[in-house]
């Protein structure tokens, strides 16, 4: 197969997941009833951290593991969904956002077949903004609603981790845009923290744990003490009201 052809098929595989989100129907025992009347108002980003998506589907689905999600979009970009999106996942666990608790009641739960350690294919990246945008669509969820596990549970957890792609969800409006301004402020603790909770950051970290957090959302490549630009992609992030 020459050049050409191999990338017409490519591109046809690609339009061919993101045009067809009827996922793979593989229920889950392990969901409830969303508690307090709520309805999802964000979406988690989680990777499975195992070696296969069947294996993850597997553990997703099994009663003793108390585990689930809504959603697992393997490498290939073959979509299953286990939990209505109406029923309470069981994909978040201890934390909170914007000061909220008991996420698993506000959210929609996606893993992504990905170790950790590894670049997020092509055909999972496009049937996961497919998928995104339906959800958004459908419970009128803002892009600053799509969050990672990391973020909720800043040194406990860390997924989607830092090989996410979160600007190219941004570029699409698929996630809240950061915003690099070109004269930040001094970096000081203070004001990194201050802007880091107004963004969404509400739990409890001290101040190494919560650096590494934001960083993995935003700037997964920085190491060493704060500096100035981990306070640019937190100034737009301030929810609207």
């Amino acid at each position: 197969m020459d050049l050409r052809a191999a990338g017409i098929q490519a591109r046809s595989a690609v339009r061919s997941t993101t045009e067809s989100l009827v996922p793979i129907w593989h229920p889950s025992p392990n969901f409830g009833p969303r508690r307090d009347g709520l309805e999802p108002s964000l979406v988690v980003i989680h990777y499975t951290a195992m070696d296969s998506a069947e294996a993850a589907l597997e553990r997703l689905c099994d009663p003793a593991a108390e585990v689930s999600a809504h959603y697992l979009i393997a490498g290939d970009g073959r979509l299953w969904q286990m939990v209505r999106e109406e029923d309470r996942a069981w994909h978040a666990g201890a934390g909170e956002w914007r000061g909220q608790k008991d996420i698993n009641s506000r959210s929609i739960g996606i893993e992504l077949d990905n170790r950790g350690d590894h670049p997020f294919s092509e055909l999972q990246m496009a049937a996961l903004e497919n998928l995104l945008q339906d959800i958004m669509d459908r419970w009128g969820i803002a892009p600053d609603g799509v969050i990672g596990h990391s973020d909720m549970a800043p040194g406990r957890k860390f997924d989607p981790g830092a090989r996410f792609d979160w600007q190219r969800l941004e570029r699409k409006k698929l996630a809240q845009q950061r915003s690099f301004g070109e004269n930040p402020q001094a970096a000081a603790m203070q004001s990194f923290r201050a802007l880091a909770h107004d963004a969404g950051f509400t739990a409890e970290a001290d101040d190494e744990v919560l650096l590494a957090a934001v960083r993995l959302r935003y700037r997964p490549w920085a190491k060493g003490p704060l500096e100035p630009t981990d306070l640019s992609p937190l100034r737009n992030t301030i929810r609207r009201t």
